[in-house]
């Protein structure tokens, strides 16, 4: 599509054809129906007059483009997907959401169709919200009815959604105000030295990694976690550590990169420098030996060690069996594992209800891949 104005002058030849066929012919790429928006935006003008798609052209006209098209906002849609609802009233809504699902599709619009399906706006969970309350606030717009706060796509746990725009408002506000009391669980690789800490480092877009958010950043906003160990461990497969943490600002993977920062990231959390894989410590020395002195041996079993945790399916059974060939009894040999999420879980929220002024309070217990998983390491556990 055209950024700049274009000018097209119609040729002898060009006579009688109509407008959106002759400019489909002249802008490379662009289709008949895109050239019809155009058309129906006021975006074409026949010698700086609008006229119709099917005016048909007579020959020696300038016909000029003065822009893009504009394409409609995304709006979800109901979709029938099973939704975990903890509580519900006539103002709210408490969703325990699943790792893997999208609170809501991102902005932008790529269907070459103006009705055309964009898969970016289907199996969210505001299509779920949509299906199952039919009626969410408007205050977030079509693409985020009902939302106030959001969760990571791997992020698991409880986040309220409003049903009206008054609930809305207040909820937001309490968030702005740091009213809202938010607690996740989080297992991290390594130990912190303090049982409890602060980190209070401002968090901005990443400049090289623009997926990936970081401390470093010159337009970093602040952003403030607080953790406190609830568990260490020490397993097979090196240290780990189950922490508490509540933030007071809400800022995009703040937990993650704040836990990052400390040099404990979450496990699972490839993105900000967790191992895909954990690896026993044995099979790390073995793949450290061609290492040239202890410093850099030890670097790598480091390294190593860290690479992490449980495959949901399939994994205890693999476990079991090399257990019978290889162990003797009551020492189980550790394999290779790995989780394929973040172990992160939002699992208490509390808050005032915006219409009764009653302090309301959620809990929810770790999803079973992750319970699953933190007990094979508690297990293992010296």
């Amino acid at each position: 599509m055209p950024t700049r104005a274009q000018s097209f002058t119609v040729a002898p030849e060009d006579a009688g054809k109509r407008l959106d066929q002759f400019l489909a012919g002249q802008l490379a790429d662009v289709s008949r129906t895109r050239v019809q928006q155009l058309i129906e935006q006021e975006r074409v003008e026949v010698d700086g007059k609008h006229l119709r798609a099917a005016h048909k052209l007579a020959g020696g006209e300038t016909v000029t483009v003065t822009g893009d098209v504009q394409p409609p906002p995304l709006k979800a849609k109901p979709e029938n997907i099973p939704l975990d609802v903890v509580y519900e009233d006539d103002a709210l809504a408490i969703v325990n959401k699943p790792a893997g699902m999208m609170v809501h599709a991102g902005a932008g619009h790529t269907a070459e169709e103006e009705d055309e399906e964009d898969p970016r706006t289907s199996g969210t969970l505001v299509n779920a919200l949509l299906y199952r309350f039919k009626k969410l606030s408007a205050e977030g717009g079509e693409l985020r009815p009902g939302i106030v706060h959001r969760l990571d796509k791997d992020t698991s746990g409880l986040i309220v959604v409003a049903k009206s725009d008054v609930a809305h408002r207040k909820l937001a506000e309490q968030f702005s105000q740091r009213q809202v009391r938010k607690t996740y669980t989080a297992l991290v690789h390594g130990w912190p030295k303090s049982d409890t800490g602060t980190v209070n480092l401002p968090i901005g877009r990443d400049r090289v990694r623009r997926n990936r958010m970081s401390v470093k950043s010159s337009q970093g906003r602040e952003a403030v976690s607080h953790y406190k160990v609830r568990r260490r461990l020490e397993t097979p497969y090196g240290k780990f550590a189950l922490l508490d943490v509540t933030i007071e600002t809400g800022r995009t993977h703040q937990i993650r990169v704040h836990l990052a920062s400390l040099g404990h990231p979450v496990v699972g959390d490839t993105l900000y420098g967790a191992p895909a894989e954990l690896v026993p410590l044995a099979s790390a020395y073995q793949r450290a030996r061609p290492a040239n002195t202890k410093a850099t041996r030890d670097r790598m079993v480091s390294e190593l060690a860290r690479r992490l945790t449980e495959e949901a399916t399939g994994e205890a059974k693999a476990a079991k069996k090399t257990k019978k060939k290889t162990a003797a009894p009551g020492s189980p040999t550790p394999v290779p594992v790995s989780l394929p999420r973040n172990f992160l879980h939002a699992r208490a929220l509390e808050f005032t209800h915006p219409k009764s002024g009653k302090t309301l309070s959620f809990s929810s217990d770790l999803p079973r891949e992750l319970d699953g998983f933190l007990s094979r390491l508690q297990h293992l556990s010296s």
